[in-house]
């Protein structure tokens, strides 16, 4: 759970997530917030020994943050790790659904553009990005993906150490890209669970035109590439759902088979 300058809703959805998915460990991933998230993060950690807190020396961006988040979780042993904002857009009691799938699939996406899913309080222009983003996602690169902006997502630990996590230089919107292109390059087993998208209550949007221009032209530069005669392309798997039957286990590590670290 990356956060910058999060005080206002930190707390809430840190309780919200600890009363619906109590067996679930949390990372909060604070990048030096001057409103003081990462010591309110803190006070909620010693208290809590499934909260844990990483602090950044500063604002280094959304992508380092998760490639941080990824590589602790990696080392400690989680079988799922999984992406969400500490702004409440992301809703902590729909996360059941995301690591229940994760139990089949490679990566699951909590899409607001499949049936069932939905957007709340979002303005024209907003819902014009997010859809405009994933259909020139889709024509480029060839992935059939209803949300590949989402940033509310399950990673199998072996689908994060198989697409050279280290390598993603792309941050915002363009990070969920390109992840979303690394694991489908990889031939991995890609699903998409219906989620409700909340317009944050609390605090200010971090979006900015910055971010969608890097999306655009580095999708463009990835795009382009894949015509290149002798681009290879892995074989590939995407499923649009998830209704096989879930093998036993819960898939996401937990206090009880999680070695602690002090924080």
């Amino acid at each position: 759970m990356p956060t910058y300058e999060e005080a206002d809703s930190l707390p809430g959805v840190l309780q919200r997530l600890r009363t619906s998915e109590p067996d679930v460990d949390v990372l909060v991933v604070d990048d030096a917030s001057p409103d003081g998230t990462g010591e309110l993060a803190e006070q909620v950690a010693a208290t809590d020994p499934g909260v844990h807190v990483m602090h950044r020396s500063g604002k280094a961006g959304l992508g380092v943050a998760y490639r941080a988040g990824f590589a602790w979780g990696l080392e400690r042993g989680y079988d799922v790790l999984v992406e969400m904002d500490a702004d409440g857009s992301h809703l902590p009691e729909e996360l059941g659904s995301l690591v229940e799938a994760a139990r089949t699939a490679d990566l699951v996406i909590g899409s607001r553009w499949v049936a069932g899913g939905s957007v709340v309080n979002w303005p024209w222009y907003r819902r014009l990005i997010s859809r405009g983003g994933t259909l020139y996602a889709r024509v480029a690169l060839g992935l059939p993906v209803h949300d590949a902006t989402a940033g509310f997502r399950a990673f199998r630990a072996d689908t994060l150490r198989r697409i050279d996590v280290a390598g993603v230089a792309s941050q915002g919107y363009c990070f969920q890209i390109d992840m979303t292109r690394r694991v489908h390059e990889a031939g991995l087993r890609v699903v998409e669970v219906p989620v409700t998208f909340v317009e944050r209550e609390l605090g200010t949007s971090k979006m900015s035109s910055s971010i969608v221009r890097e999306a655009l032209w580095r999708v463009t530069v990835w795009g382009l590439a894949r015509l290149v005669p002798g681009h290879r392309r892995r074989a590939r798997r995407i499923a649009p759902g998830h209704g096989e039957t879930p093998a036993p286990g819960r898939g996401l590590g937990s206090s009880s088979d999680v070695g602690r670290e002090p924080r």
